[in-house]
């Protein structure tokens, strides 16, 4: 079967936590990677920045737990980790500019099999464009992952050869976690590994003329 995306969300946080055994600082985007929040291992040593102006960020709240005043930049009510600092919106952005991130978690429209980035604007003339943080997070952290299902809504597949919509970052994406597997940005192509209710000779199919590599 196919992962769903708290399956998703843990797959990446396991990997955040293997990368980073002594820490990691780490932003993520508004919508389904705010959910990696609540797969984190405890005692991780990370640390979750959010554009918002928060810095270790825990899980989101619940029932009685629920603080208007504490949100993520989604506005999604979260909880606070003992030594959770809070400052202006400038200061967050000075943090996501001047590299101190160590892993951004993204949602994505396209991503081509060179790395860029579309996650702001369909181009459609009725889509509203939202940039938010996204440009300074795909450029400012040092790795960029992306968390997104392999197809939009109209069956078609979001790892493309190259991005048609408004790009928000050239060659910025590391990897990309969809519910059909992980996907990993190389120089000879995308390679395909972790796959769930899917085969590499259909996901080849599937995304062809994109180059899919076997782990």
């Amino acid at each position: 079967m196919s992962r769903d995306k708290h399956q998703i969300a843990a797959a990446i946080a396991r990997d955040i936590a293997t990368a980073h055994p002594d820490g990691a600082f780490v932003n993520l985007g508004i919508g389904q990677p705010t959910l990696v929040a609540d797969h984190l291992p405890e005692g991780s040593g990370v640390v979750l920045h959010t554009e918002n102006g928060m810095l270790n960020m825990g899980p989101a709240a619940a029932e009685d737990q629920v603080d208007p005043d504490l949100t993520n930049a989604g506005k999604i009510p979260v909880t606070e980790l003992p030594g959770c600092s809070y400052f202006d919106s400038a200061a967050s952005f000075a943090m996501m500019r001047g590299g101190h991130l160590d892993v951004c978690v993204l949602g994505a429209f396209q991503v081509s099999q060179t790395g860029d980035l579309a996650n702001w604007h369909t181009g459609a003339p009725d889509a509203i464009p939202a940039v938010g943080g996204a440009m300074d997070l795909a450029i400012g952290a040092r790795s960029v992952w992306v968390m997104m299902t392999l197809l939009d809504k109209q069956g078609r597949p979001k790892i493309v050869p190259e991005c048609t919509y408004p790009l928000t970052g050239v060659g910025c994406i590391e990897r990309v976690y969809t519910d059909l597997g992980t996907f990993e940005i190389v120089p000879d192509g995308v390679v395909a590994r972790d796959l769930a209710g899917t085969t590499h000779d259909e996901l080849a199919s599937l995304l062809a003329p994109v180059r899919l590599l076997r782990p």
